[in-house]
């Protein structure tokens, strides 16, 4: 195609007034953007309650009101000026932010492309004041209660290009609602409300993280989800991360926050994605609500208008972190983390309280059978034992029975054994009612993390190759192995340059001998270089030895005797990730007696 004929003009500098609309088209994109930027100045003022009220989805109108300090009536035209702000003074400044808001272009490019009116009013002043449309207009006596309102009007009234770009009305609200409630996970220490059309669509009162999160995504989200709060050195990554068993069919509930900034980080993403691995099923999406706390200098929030990415200065020291943060989560599970009372009527492993460090396991605890008759463990399994029919040996892999030690304070969470279904499920009675377990994805889980466990005991094992293996490689990949060579190595990799565009490697990991080298090593340079770190060898060693275990786990239809059941129970407590099989599917579930009495119209 033919590029379209632009007549020669002379090089001349642009009025302010089509400077700030341009600047608009980066800031304000859309209705939501200006919601966000008035939003982040008001935190920014140390409001402490925010009242958001949108007209036609904002496209008409968007007044924000605040609590919060107010701004000068001697201040206000600046406020509406170009690259005014009170946020930043400095070179330094600008390296150490840590309010939401620095530019100082948000409010001047939207009064170029809407009617902006705003009204503010300090503790010092007898009233409020008033400014309507640039900073060059003239600021007036007005009513008002301490702190700010954003009066903004007929966005895009003079851009109407722009204005033909936007969705439905309903469609534009839903942005704007979702950016009032990014916000308002963020802080629930401030109240916030959101009308639509004169009508109250949400209010938060301020309360804790736990109750706003759970207000804002849902039961579902509160009966399914564990607490995480982790510090290393100058990190801290802390809030909810939900059950694997509660995954979605969208990435609509994940939340994350840099120094209280919502963020969309592909570096935080693949490391929570890779921390949910081992137990989410195919293409499900976790739900989260984190934030990572970090020193502001070791992250660069001035790499995009809308301020949504960030750059870590040490992205593989973040990644790792943040990655290793939720896989402890993940793997242990703490007593009273989840909510019961929100889960569904089936529950699975959702309502599991793990006893960690419950490893051996005792048969002298007195068990309530629910009947009024108790009876010693050790009776109740010598009486399952005795009535078990015989069975002939198989050959096949065998559950070990943990040492006899006596806890009395402690209780099994997942019950003991009372048969086996159709020689696939494990029936067993615990303390609230029924619990059914897939024998073979338990036993899977059980012996995958036994082999993760016996291979990170040993040293990673490294394979020379013979013949290097060569190949055509671009300047990124070569720049990436030639800086980060340390990395490499840590890895099981030799890669070096033969020439500015050759690559060879002269080593891999000893568990990926047979694997294609050079795939392989162009897997790795290409997370090193996006992520600061690679998953690769991990995944493709988990992947390796779940299909060991998927092998070797015990198969449906053999015929387990109840001590063996018992004993697959009793590992399935004490091994991390049991919740869920190395595909992700649950292991079991759980049907409490009040379940059980519903179906049988018990009480009714």
């Amino acid at each position: 195609m033919n590029a379209p004929h632009i007549p020669p003009r002379p090089i001349q500098a642009l009025p302010d007034h089509l400077i700030s609309q341009i600047a608009a088209g980066e800031v304000v994109d859309r209705p939501s953007a200006v919601v966000k930027e008035l939003l982040e100045n008001a935190l920014d003022a140390g409001a402490t309650q925010v009242t958001v009220r949108l007209e036609e989805g904002g496209v008409k109108r968007i007044a924000i009101t605040d609590n919060g300090r107010g701004i000068p009536p001697v201040q206000m035209p600046l406020a509406l000026a170009r690259h005014a702000t009170s946020k930043i003074a400095s070179l330094d400044d600008l390296e150490n932010v840590g309010t939401l808001g620095f530019r100082g272009e948000a409010l001047a490019s939207i009064a170029s492309v809407a009617q902006l009116t705003l009204t503010s009013r300090t503790a010092q002043e007898p009233h409020a004041w008033e400014i309507s449309g640039n900073h060059e207009a003239q600021v007036m006596p007005s009513s008002g209660a301490l702190g700010t309102t954003i009066d903004v009007r007929d966005l895009y009234f003079n851009t109407p290009a722009r204005r033909k770009f936007l969705k439905s009305e309903q469609t534009e609200f839903g942005h704007c609602a979702e950016v009032v409630r990014r916000i308002a996970l963020s802080r629930p220490d401030v109240a916030f409300s959101l009308s639509h059309n004169g009508k109250t669509i949400d209010h938060w009162n301020v309360s804790a993280v736990d109750k706003r999160s759970a207000h804002i995504l849902g039961n579902e989200f509160a009966g399914a989800r564990l607490q995480l709060d982790e510090s290393a050195g100058p990190l801290r990554l802390h809030g909810f991360v939900g059950l694997p068993t509660a995954a979605r069919a969208r990435a609509d509930s994940q939340y994350f926050y840099v120094n209280g900034r919502f963020v969309r980080d592909k570096l935080l993403t693949h490391a929570v994605r890779a921390a949910y691995q081992d137990v989410l099923h195919g293409d499900r999406y976790p739900s989260y609500v984190l934030g990572l706390d970090l020193d502001p200098a070791l992250v660069d929030v001035n790499v995009h208008p809308s301020k949504i990415e960030v750059r870590f200065r040490d992205s593989r020291a973040v990644h790792q972190f943040v990655f290793h943060a939720i896989s402890r989560t993940l793997a242990q599970t703490a007593p009273g983390t989840v909510d019961e009372s929100a889960a569904p009527v089936v529950s699975s492993s959702a309502a599991l309280p793990w006893i960690r460090e419950q490893r051996q396991t005792s048969f002298g605890m007195q068990f309530s059978s629910g009947l009024g008759v108790a009876q010693t463990t050790a009776d109740y399994g010598a009486l399952f034992s005795a009535s078990a029919p015989s069975q002939p040996a198989a050959p096949q892999p065998q559950f070990s029975t943990p040492s006899i030690q006596a806890l009395p304070d402690e209780e099994f969470p997942l019950g003991f054994a009372l048969a086996q279904l159709h020689g696939i499920y494990v029936l067993a009675q615990n303390v609230k009612g029924l619990v059914l377990v897939d024998m073979h994805a338990a036993h899977e889980r059980i012996l995958y993390e036994q082999l993760k466990n016996a291979l990170d005991a040993d040293a990673l094992q490294v394979q020379p190759l013979l013949i290097p293996v060569t190949f055509h490689a671009d300047p990124v990949e070569v720049g990436t192995a030639e800086e980060n060579p340390d990395a490499l190595k840590s890895l099981g990799f030799d890669v070096s340059a033969l020439s500015p565009t050759t690559l060879a490697v002269r080593a891999i990991p000893a568990l990926l001998k047979n694997a294609d080298a050079q795939s392989l090593a162009r897997d790795v340079l290409r997370d090193l270089r996006e992520f600061g770190g690679s998953r690769v060898l991990l995944e493709r060693r988990n992947e390796m030895l779940g299909t060991l275990a998927c092998h070797t786990a015990v198969r449906a239809n053999r015929a387990l005797t109840l001590p063996e059941m018992n004993a697959l129970l009793r590992q399935m407590e004490a091994t991390e990730r049991a919740d869920q099989c190395n595909h992700g599917r649950p292991t079991w579930v759980q049907l409490a007696l009040g379940d059980l009495d519903k179906l049988f119209l018990r009480g009714q």
